[in-house]
């Protein structure tokens, strides 16, 4: 049997930011592993033909919820309506995120609230609120998408890479938390990733993976999946990134200007 195949219909999977990119192929490597779904994001739209795909593909249950989860209380109204609608979530992957890249003086307040709310506050209760009922049922699987970018601490980068950075260093203790419970938990750092995400055209997202500076959405999930069913803690999922780690956080500050000053057109 396949890492992480189960007799199809038996669990329950809850996905958030499914409705394209990381989230979407998260969705769909778990449904063809065997999982019913909850999906979860903003675009219902999408989020519904995501849905209709997977049960014509896959053959399993899949359920839609539209929401904002950048919200104080959207953890506890999600795991509520969870309760209320019956579903036992027995993996939770933490994908749903947004991009910025802009100098903080120049980011709108809303802007830094929304994105510390999303990645912070609404992932580490949901971390919370599902993993209790993991662990009271005997254990589950958690995943949250950090990122690579907190090892770049770059001008433009800062609330980003800072939000992603908690969410890394939470993951990988409250890992150690809940191990004996059963319940594992992994933090994902990709790189840049040929998705819509970061505002990049379709051209320069093709360039991108021909040069190998991005990996496909597909490749991300698949390498995130295989950790956790491993229950590693964190995982860059391109090898090579890993080696370039000292050498981006030691970049001297001459260069770090000129990366400013060049990339400052794209900063909104």
């Amino acid at each position: 049997m396949k890492c992480g195949q189960i007799v199809k219909g038996s669990k329950t999977a809850l996905v958030t930011g499914a409705s394209s990119g990381i989230g979407q192929c998260y969705a769909e490597q778990l449904a063809h592993l065997g999982y019913n779904l909850v999906v979860v994001s903003r675009d219902g739209e999408l989020l519904e033909q995501v849905a209709a795909d997977i049960r014509e593909k896959e053959g399993v249950k899949v359920t839609v919820l539209t929401k904002n989860l950048a919200t104080m209380t959207a953890a506890e109204e999600l795991h509520q309506w969870c309760k209320s609608e019956g579903h036992t979530i027995d993996v939770l992957i933490n994908n749903a995120g947004m991009f910025s890249f802009c100098d903080i003086l120049n980011t709108p307040a809303e802007r830094i609230k929304q994105a510390i709310t999303l990645h912070d506050i609404t992932n580490t209760l949901l971390c919370k609120l599902f993993a209790a009922d993991m662990a009271e049922r005997g254990g589950g699987y958690i995943l949250n998408m950090s990122s690579y970018s907190i090892w770049m601490p770059w001008p433009g980068l800062s609330l980003y890479s800072a939000s992603k950075a908690y969410l890394k260093s939470f993951s990988i203790s409250f890992a150690k938390e809940v191990k004996d419970k059963k319940v594992y938990v992994t933090a994902v750092c990709p790189a840049g990733i040929a998705t819509d995400l970061y505002g990049l055209s379709k051209r320069w997202q093709k360039i991108g993976l021909n040069i190998h500076a991005l990996s496909t959405p597909k490749f991300c999930a698949r390498r995130g999946l295989n950790s956790l069913w491993k229950k590693r803690r964190c995982v860059v999922p391109d090898w090579w990134m890993r080696l370039l780690i000292p050498l981006l956080e030691n970049l001297p500050m001459f260069v770090l200007r000129w990366i400013r000053n060049f990339t400052m057109k794209w900063q909104k």
